[in-house]
């Protein structure tokens, strides 16, 4: 697994539920250092072995931890950025939502050996879509749902999500639109520090 996620999740505990508990997981996980490297390739199982001691540490399931950890990555102050580039999908959840098959190839042009999953939209009808997740490891579907659901609160727009594990590394979300001008979104501008 790439530093950069690992590094994510690490990012995650510690400013969501402080150092002392970081430091227990990593403990428990047995890291040789409770410090990931952001640009460095771990072992798989290292990043699985993580995640189990977290969610039983947390006393919560694996799916509902990496749900929460979506959430973090596009509402958290300490990862601004990454919502920034998310809003440059469009100016609407709809546009926002369509951006996203082309996203693994943006961020690997930014770090080149970083393996996302492969996202892809399958419009049913304008309020009904279906949003499919594949990757070679498995929960980036749960991720993916905090994502949603946390930007489509920062566009102000009211969604039904559902997710369906259809096996190993491949989920489906089904994305229905109730509104989309529900509330007022976040504000947005294109440079930073200006919102």
């Amino acid at each position: 697994m790439h530093g950069l996620i690992n590094r994510a999740i690490q990012c995650f505990v510690r400013d969501t539920y402080g150092n002392e508990l970081w430091f227990d997981v990593a403990r428990r996980a047995s890291l040789s250092d409770a410090t990931f490297e952001a640009m460095l390739i771990y072992d798989d199982k290292l990043t699985d072995k993580v995640m189990t001691e977290l969610a039983q540490i947390l006393n919560k399931a694996q799916p509902e931890v990496l749900e929460d950890l979506g959430t973090y990555l596009v509402s958290h102050p300490n990862v601004e950025a990454l919502r920034r580039l998310l809003r440059f999908g469009g100016i609407s959840f709809m546009e926002f939502l369509h951006s996203l098959d082309d996203l693994p190839d943006r961020a690997r042009m930014a770090v080149s050996d970083l393996e996302l999953p492969e996202l892809e939209l399958v419009e049913e009808d304008p309020s009904r879509m279906h949003l499919h997740v594949r990757s070679r490891y498995d929960g980036f579907g749960a991720v993916m749902l905090g994502v949603l659901r946390t930007m489509a609160d920062d566009y102000g727009a009211l969604v039904l999500l559902d997710m369906r594990h259809i096996g190993p590394g491949e989920d489906i979300i089904d994305i229905s639109l109730v509104e989309t001008a529900f509330a007022e979104g976040r504000s947005f501008t294109l440079s930073a520090g200006h919102e």
